[in-house]
């Protein structure tokens, strides 16, 4: 009897999958879903947002082809891994109007295909890039920074930072710090491969640096690495020693601050090269004339390496240079080295001073090699630990 029953059931079952299926058959399971597409901004809209950029999304299949153009130009983005989400690299531009066509194919039907198009707004108040270090077409030391001002105080810096490209030829790790609400400084982790060239674009079109402001153009300069020279002064053997291309080129004997107050000490750590100037004209700080300790000199071939009147000078008390530390915090060297060095040098060249007791700030001119790389990150709005997860971007 048992064996005729489960007989009798595999019969009701077989009989059943001929008509609606039975126990785990594939009948009950959901049919395919067919493709669509959904695009974002939506078409036909006359103001769309322009900072959260163009995002294409697939349902029911994969993406197979996106184009998007802008003033009959391609708009760069990319597609995720899985295929589905299409995004634009960067930010939509103002007051423009963009052509989609997205195709989308899967197992469910026959491909999706969208066409349309979409204008964004145009800004209540524009913002963008003020100034530029270095100048387009310059060449500069290994350890410059790329030092930008913005003409608006920007308050959502992480888009603004994400808005900020660097490419060079010789790929290297950087990232952007905030001085303030207007200036961002990027710094490499090392110093630069010499004999490249450098291109920094700011893609700052629709992006919104604070409410209701925006930016309305991108803007681009390159400039060359050159050479690689550094110097390291010693301040207690009165010497510095200079380095280019990791041979050692000119040795200077050199007189550093005397040391008798802290405006009067050379600052220790790694300065860079900030400009020069033939002459430069010298004042003491907090000093009227007749007062003591006041002057008021022209000082030639001088080279600057910090913001509190640290150079690197022409000066003839060959008596002292290589012997003893008498100056007023300058590094100055005899007037024939002190105008080679002058003349070869660049924007962006390290020198490293060692054996005083005040140490260099990191923010006291280019001091930003004063700080550990971890360091560097901690004031970026996208690396440091203020930065918005990627899942709520």
């Amino acid at each position: 009897m048992r064996r005729a029953a489960v007989v009798f059931l595999a019969t009701l079952c077989l009989a059943a999958s001929l008509s609606a299926g039975c126990g785990s058959g594939s009948a009950g399971d959901p049919a395919p879903v067919a493709p669509a597409v959904r695009v974002q901004p939506a078409f036909d809209t006359k103001r769309a947002r322009t900072d959260r950029g163009l995002v294409v999304r697939a349902r029911g299949g994969r993406l197979g082809e996106v184009r998007a153009h802008a003033g009959g130009m391609p708009v760069p983005g990319r597609l995720d891994a899985s295929g589905t989400v299409w995004r634009s690299d960067w930010a939509l531009k103002p007051g423009a109007e963009y052509t989609v066509t997205a195709r989308a194919a899967g197992p469910g039907g026959p491909p999706a295909v969208v066409r349309g198009r979409f204008r964004t707004r145009v800004p209540g108040h524009a913002f963008g890039v003020a100034s530029a270090v270095p100048l387009p077409g310059e060449t500069v030391g290994v350890g410059m920074p790329i030092v930008l001002t913005f003409d608006t105080p920007v308050s959502d810096k992480a888009a603004v930072e994400r808005a900020l490209q660097v490419t060079s030829e010789v790929p290297v790790e950087g990232a952007w710090r905030w001085m303030s609400d207007t200036r961002a400084v990027y710094r490499t982790r090392t110093y630069w491969a010499p004999r490249q060239r450098v291109t920094v674009t700011a893609h700052l079109a629709g992006v919104r640096a604070a409410p209701g402001v925006y930016g309305t153009a991108d803007r681009t300069f390159m400039f060359t690495v050159g050479r690689d020279q550094s110097s390291a002064v010693d301040a207690r053997t009165h010497q510095m020693v200079v380095r280019r291309d990791g041979e050692i080129v000119r040795h200077m004997a050199i007189s550093a601050g005397m040391g008798t107050t802290r405006e009067y000490t050379t600052t220790s750590g790694v300065h860079l090269t900030m400009d020069k100037g033939d002459p430069v004209r010298m004042i003491s700080p907090g000093r009227d004339k007749g007062e003591p300790g006041y002057y008021d000199k022209l000082i030639d071939h001088a080279v600057r390496i910090s913001d509190s009147g640290e150079y690197v000078h022409a000066l003839d008390n060959v008596w002292a240079q290589g012997r003893a530390n008498v100056s007023h915090g300058c590094i100055n060297a005899r007037p024939d080295q002190a105008a080679w060095f002058y003349a070869g040098s660049l924007r962006g060249d390290p020198v490293t001073i060692t054996g005083t007791d005040r140490e260099l700030e990191w923010d006291n001119g280019w001091g930003f090699w004063q700080l550990s790389w971890e360091e560097w990150l901690l004031g970026s709005a996208v690396y440091g630990p203020a930065a918005t997860p990627l899942s709520q971007r």
